[in-house]
């Protein structure tokens, strides 16, 4: 398979473009499934509508598109081993007496994150080798924290995750390599 002429500069690219981190849960009928993204953007605030990226590579994306409804998770730091379990091919995302429960709804949400929201698919756009999906949030929780957001972020670059670490001058802020501490 020959790559596109402007494959290495995309990924040479990104590599170096930071991003947040989600999971994605879902439950199309058979069994609940989750994916770790970095790929979740605002699309628009009124109505609150989100979008995201699933590899079609991944064994999760094909279900987590016969869903209609989801359950999104942003990540803090604190949730980095989550990050890790849903982004593991083959992990069992959902053990009997987990950190996860059904919303009366059906989605299967993680309990220890504190900024979820259940949306609904309101399309998708296939893309040779992914789909992108936009989804309206119905019902969530965004729980502020006692510190600064940079105090607790996870963020994910050159294929690691990172935290924020100590202001630097100008209020700029470094980034923490976290690989080096698991």
């Amino acid at each position: 398979m020959s790559l596109h002429p402007m494959t290495n500069a995309f990924r040479e690219a990104f590599r170096r473009h930071p991003a947040g981190v989600a999971v994605i849960t879902a439950d199309p009928g058979e069994r609940p499934v989750a994916m770790t993204v970095s790929s979740l953007i605002s699309v628009s605030a009124a109505p609150p509508v989100v979008a995201f990226s699933l590899s079609m590579k991944s064994g999760s994306s094909e279900p987590l598109l016969r869903a209609e409804t989801m359950v999104i998770h942003l990540l803090r730091y604190a949730d980095i081993d989550l990050a890790q379990l849903c982004a593991s091919s083959g992990a069992d995302r959902f053990p009997p007496g987990g950190a996860w429960e059904r919303l009366p709804s059906g989605e299967p949400r993680y309990t220890g994150v504190s900024t979820w929201f259940r949306a609904r698919r309101l399309g998708v756009l296939p893309i040779e080798g992914a789909t992108l999906v936009a989804a309206e949030l119905l019902e969530g929780e965004a729980h502020p924290e006692d510190t600064a957001p940079e105090d607790h972020s996870l963020v994910y670059l050159d294929r690691r995750w990172h935290r924020l670490h100590k202001e630097l001058g100008g209020g700029m802020f470094d980034l923490v390599d976290s690989s080096r501490f698991m």
